[in-house]
């Protein structure tokens, strides 16, 4: 009696007593995916555009993602001029297909989503309408371990895109918050890095990348940036270097809404997170060109 009274007390402290855990599972161990889509360009021409973005959403819901992630080029206003009643419209029509879309929605802005039809000291200006329908334009979000930092790769420094100064100051603060071990996905429209211009013409330009894209890389030094998402090109492609991967995603609309681009074909990107590692796939969802 005397020896199993001994056992329940052994049981009792043993019980009550932190344990180290057996397999160091965290945050971040637990699996998720998200869909990247970029290069949408709604516009209210006749060629179906919102329903092709409403075949994309359900089509990645139906690979069960946790979230849609877009890389810029959302809706197509820059071209508006002076037609607020336009891009008002189509904002607010985004605006609403994202609120609808049954699933969470992170976008990022691109060269496209920028209005010109106000003066230069109206919110609405540039960035100004977008943030007011759908978002602000650089921020940063964490999702099960994981650190996403959206971008605005479309402001412009002494006529070239760029990360602003403001944004900077900000995204220095937001990476200094990490730790080393946390693993960072970036979303950006206009690329650090593309090989469209050599591919495309056989020649190399910065005119299609941001301007002060290495001093942006190199903030990153000592943390763990495992993926960059971009847009902008309508093409997809995979560069991998300096430990980091990025991938240009092909556009939702392809050439616009008029069929593939280059081979390209409407479609997304879906990228499935396991542990501390990633992997993706470029996802065709079906879409047929309005006749």
């Amino acid at each position: 009696m005397k020896n199993l009274v001994f056992l329940v007390i052994l049981f009792i402290i043993y019980s009550c007593t932190p344990q180290e855990k057996t397999n160091n599972t965290s945050t971040h161990q637990e699996g998720f995916s998200f869909a990247f889509l970029t290069d949408i360009h709604l516009n209210s021409k006749d060629n179906g555009c919102f329903d092709g973005l409403n075949k994309a959403i359900e089509t990645a819901k139906s690979n069960e993602v946790d979230f849609i992630l877009t890389g810029g080029d959302n809706v197509d206003i820059d071209v508006l001029g002076k037609d607020s009643l336009t891009a008002h419209t189509l904002m607010k029509r985004y605006a609403d297909t994202i609120a609808n879309a049954g699933i969470d929605y992170y976008p990022t802005m691109g060269n496209h989503d920028r209005f010109w039809g106000v003066e230069k000291d109206n919110p609405l200006y540039n960035e100004g309408l977008f943030e007011h329908y759908i978002h602000k334009s650089y921020y940063s979000f964490d999702h099960k371990g994981w650190h996403f930092i959206i971008l605005n790769t479309a402001q412009v420094c002494e006529d070239s895109y760029c990360v602003g100064e403001e944004q900077m100051t900000w995204l220095e603060k937001d990476i200094a918050k990490l730790d080393a071990k946390t693993p960072i996905i970036v979303s950006a429209h206009v690329p650090f890095l593309s090989l469209y211009y050599p591919a495309l013409e056989g020649r190399y330009t910065d005119k299609d990348t941001f301007k002060n894209f290495k001093q942006v890389w190199d903030l990153f030094d000592g943390k763990n940036l495992k993926l960059v998402l971009q847009g902008h090109q309508h093409l997809y492609e995979e560069i991998n270097v300096l430990g980091t991967q990025f991938i240009t995603g092909g556009a939702v609309s392809a050439k616009w809404w008029g069929g593939a681009y280059h081979d390209t074909e409407e479609g997304f990107v879906k990228v499935s997170i396991t542990g501390d590692d990633f992997d993706w796939e470029y996802i065709d969802y079906g879409w047929e060109v309005k006749k």
